[in-house]
C-alpha cells in the first residue's frame, strides 16, 4: 500500500480558528498548554481535537516522540513471548526494541541495536536459541542483555575493555493478563501504576489463563486517535452499528472507569433477545454475577481496545503507520474453561465482530477524510455519551504538555454520583469492585 504523504495542512490558534496555510513544525508549538485550550475546558465547555492533530505529519512526528516514546504501549500478546529463545521485534514511537525471556523466565526488553557499532540486531520475530547475535561482526548476547562473545576482538586487547560495560541497553517491558506492554522511557511511571485499578477491576476473569483463538490485521486509512475515539463512545451506536445497538442497548450503558490512564463503559445487561451472536459460546468458569452478565469495553492509553463478554475477549491493538494510516491487531482469545472450538465453532462470533469492525473502518475513514478535507474548528463534546473523549483528550494533552513523564497526571475514577453517571440511570448489576471506588473523576 503506498502511502501519502500529508502536506500544506491549516495551523490552528489555540481557541480553534483555522489559519492559512502552512504545517506547524517541531514539538513545541504542542508542548504548549494553549494549544489545548479546548481540551483543558470542564467537560460541558470542551471541544474535541483540532484537525491539525489528526492530519499533520508534524504533530504525528511529535507525537511518536512525547506520547508514544513516554507511555506503555502494548505491543503484542504475553503468549508471544512465553518461552526463552523467543525474540519479538517492535516499534515503540520511533524507536525499536527487541523482547525476548531469558533462561531463568525473566521477561527482557531491549534497545534493538548492537553495542558495537549500532546494527540492528533482529529486523522480525524469530527463533534465536541462547543467543542474540549481531549480523554484521557477530557479537554474541544471552538472553539477559549480556555481551557473551566478541570475535577476534582480542587479537590486539583494548586497555581497560570489559564486556560487562557493554550489554545491550534495557527497556522496560511488563504484561498485564493477556498483553504485553513496553516503556523506552525510564521516567515513566510504573506499569501498576500506569493502569491504575484496572488489573483489580477485571480480576476475576484471570486474563492471565485466556488463550489466543485467532488474529487478524487490518489496515485503516485514519489517524489512531479517531479509531480508539470510535471505539470509547456510544453516541453512534444506534446509526453506526444498528445489529450492535440489539444486544448492546444504549440504555444499558454505563461508566466504566476508576483511576488508571484508560477509559471505559459497561453494557449491563448484555443481551441475546435479537441476536445472539456474542452469546454462543459457554461463559468462562468462575465469573462474578456482575461479569458474567455485562460486556466490558475498556480503552488502555494510548493503544488498546478490550471488547470482554462473559465468553471470549476481541482485542484491538493499534500502531499508528502515519497521520492517516493506521494497522489493527485484532486477536480473539477464549477462557481456559472453554473447550478446543474449531473455525467452524468461531465464525459466528468472529463474523460479527468482523462486521461491525468494518462498519468502524468504513465510519472512521470517513471522518479521517472530514478533518483532512475540511479542518473546520472542532464542535463540542455530547456529555453523556462523549465524556471517555474528554478523559482521553486530556491524557494526550498531558504525554504532550508535561515536561517529564514521571508528572504525567494519572486521571481519577468515577464516584456513584447521578453526575458520574451523566443520565444513565443506575446499573442493574454493578461491578463488584467499583462499590469501593470513591475517587473523584477528573
Amino acid at each position: 500500500m503506498k502511502i501519502e504523504p500529508v502536506h500544506h495542512e491549516p495551523a490552528v490558534h489555540a481557541d480553534g480558528r483555522v489559519q492559512g496555510d502552512g504545517r506547524l513544525q517541531g514539538v513545541g508549538r504542542w508542548a504548549d498548554e494553549s494549544v489545548w485550550a479546548g481540551t483543558r475546558a470542564p467537560l460541558a465547555e470542551s471541544t474535541g481535537l483540532p484537525p491539525q492533530m489528526y492530519t499533520d505529519e508534524g504533530f504525528f512526528a511529535a507525537e511518536r516522540s512525547r506520547l508514544f516514546e513516554r507511555s506503555w504501549v502494548a505491543v503484542g500478546n504475553a503468549a508471544e513471548v512465553a518461552v526463552p529463545g523467543r525474540l519479538l521485534v517492535r516499534r515503540v514511537g520511533g524507536r525499536s526494541i527487541i523482547i525476548t525471556r531469558d533462561q531463568t523466565g525473566v521477561l527482557r526488553g531491549f534497545v534493538n541495536s548492537c553495542r558495537h557499532r549500532g546494527t540492528e540486531l533482529a529486523a522480525t520475530d524469530c527463533e534465536v536459541g541462547n543467543t542474540i547475535r549481531c549480523p554484521y561482526h557477530r557479537w554474541g548476547y544471552g538472553l539477559d542483555g549480556s555481551l557473551q562473545s566478541t570475535p577476534f576482538f582480542e587479537e590486539i586487547p583494548r586497555d581497560g575493555f570489559d564486556r560487562g560495560d557493554f550489554g545491550l541497553v534495557e527497556v522496560r517491558v511488563d504484561t498485564w493478563g493477556l498483553l504485553l506492554f513496553a516503556c523506552v522511557d525510564a521516567a515513566t511511571p510504573p506499569l501498576r501504576e500506569w493502569l491504575g485499578d484496572l488489573p483489580d477491576r477485571m480480576g476475576g476473569y484471570g486474563f492471565e489463563h485466556w488463550r489466543v483463538q485467532s488474529e487478524a490485521t487490518f489496515e485503516v486509512r485514519a489517524n489512531w486517535k479517531l479509531i480508539t475515539e470510535n471505539f470509547q463512545e456510544y453516541y453512534h451506536l444506534s446509526w453506526v452499528h444498528p445489529e450492535l445497538a440489539k444486544v448492546s442497548r444504549v440504555a444499558d450503558h454505563y461508566r466504566y472507569q476508576g483511576p488508571g490512564m484508560y477509559c471505559g463503559q459497561t453494557t449491563t445487561p448484555v443481551s441475546g433477545d435479537d441476536r445472539d451472536d456474542w452469546l454462543v459460546l459457554p461463559p468462562a468458569a468462575g465469573l462474578n454475577q456482575s461479569d458474567l452478565v455485562s460486556g466490558r469495553f475498556v480503552a488502555v492509553f494510548p493503544n488498546v481496545m478490550l471488547a470482554v463478554l462473559p465468553n471470549h475477549v476481541f482485542l484491538i491493538r493499534l500502531e499508528p503507520v502515519a497521520p492517516g494510516l493506521t494497522r489493527e491487531r485484532c486477536t480473539f482469545l477464549l477462557p481456559p474453561s472453554t473447550p478446543e472450538v474449531s473455525d467452524e465453532d468461531m465464525a459466528q462470533t468472529r463474523s460479527f465482530w468482523f462486521d461491525v469492525n468494518n462498519e468502524d473502518i468504513d465510519i472512521v475513514e470517513r471522518g479521517q477524510r472530514g478533518v483532512a478535507a475540511g479542518a473546520v474548528v472542532p464542535g463540542p463534546l455530547a456529555p453523556r455519551f462523549e465524556e471517555p473523549l474528554h478523559r482521553f483528550h486530556n491524557m494526550v494533552a498531558d504525554t504532550m504538555t508535561c515536561d517529564c513523564p514521571s508528572d504525567i497526571a494519572i486521571p481519577g475514577g468515577d464516584d456513584d454520583s447521578e453526575a458520574a453517571r451523566l443520565g444513565s440511570g443506575l446499573n442493574p448489576c454493578p461491578p463488584e469492585f467499583d462499590l469501593d471506588i470513591r475517587v473523584s473523576a477528573r
